[in-house]
């Protein structure tokens, strides 16, 4: 990964940083870069917001797989020392991720339902703690005309999520592990099996570019 935006200093006394960075938000960053997530993720750092917290870190991620990018997302993490109302703590991670699928996926009615278990799932599957989520599931269809009307129709499913990670000793309780159940996440909504074979609780989606099956 690309170093920080945030430009995080070396503190003496492990509250907070020459640039005044709170030791909680360090500690969870610096979990969140020495995280090995599936290989098939391709992570970066992002430019974080700006205004919705005093203290933010972005990553940006693509699945790919045999050249092909099946899908990409981006994880926000906020933190305010002051705590906040609504998440009840002073740490909250936002995300949105996107795939395309086959277009008559999107008559399933229980396709939202799927793709939001997948988040609950990972959380559990990994034993992350969390509170608070709250978040969408969108279907989006286009279908092309003109100049354009060789193309086929297309689909495309966006999550957009949010949850406030339980804090341990000192900061977020294994920022690590929260980057690494996003990151199942964003493998299933691209078609991956799951990273532990055998998961028979987990449906895998077929994608437009013809990903591995599961």
């Amino acid at each position: 990964m690309a170093a920080a935006q945030e430009h995080l200093s070396d503190d003496a006394d492990g509250t907070q940083g020459d640039d005044g960075t709170p030791s909680p938000f360090r500690q969870a960053v610096e979990a969140l870069r020495a995280s090995r997530p599936r290989p098939e993720l391709e992570i970066e750092t992002a430019r974080p917001p700006q205004r919705l917290a005093p203290y933010a870190y972005a990553l940006e991620a693509t699945v790919v797989q045999g050249g092909a990018e099946l899908a990409d997302g981006r994880l926000v993490l906020l933190h305010d020392p002051a705590g906040h109302d609504a998440w009840h703590g002073t740490f909250r991670l936002v995300t949105l991720v996107r795939a395309e699928l086959e277009p008559e996926m999107a008559a399933d009615p229980l396709l939202p339902e799927v793709c939001w278990s997948w988040l609950t799932g990972a959380f559990e599957a990994r034993g992350v703690e969390y509170g608070e989520p709250s978040g969408t599931v969108t279907l989006a269809g286009s279908h092309y005309f003109g100049g354009l009307a060789n193309r086929a129709p297309a689909t495309q499913i966006e999550i957009r999520a949010s949850w406030t990670p339980r804090e341990g000793r000192g900061g977020v309780q294994d920022a690590g592990a929260h980057l690494a159940a996003w990151g199942e996440l964003l493998c299933q909504i691209a078609g991956l099996p799951p990273a532990t074979p055998g998961d028979a609780s987990v449906v895998c989606l077929p994608q437009r570019r013809d990903p591995e099956s599961c």
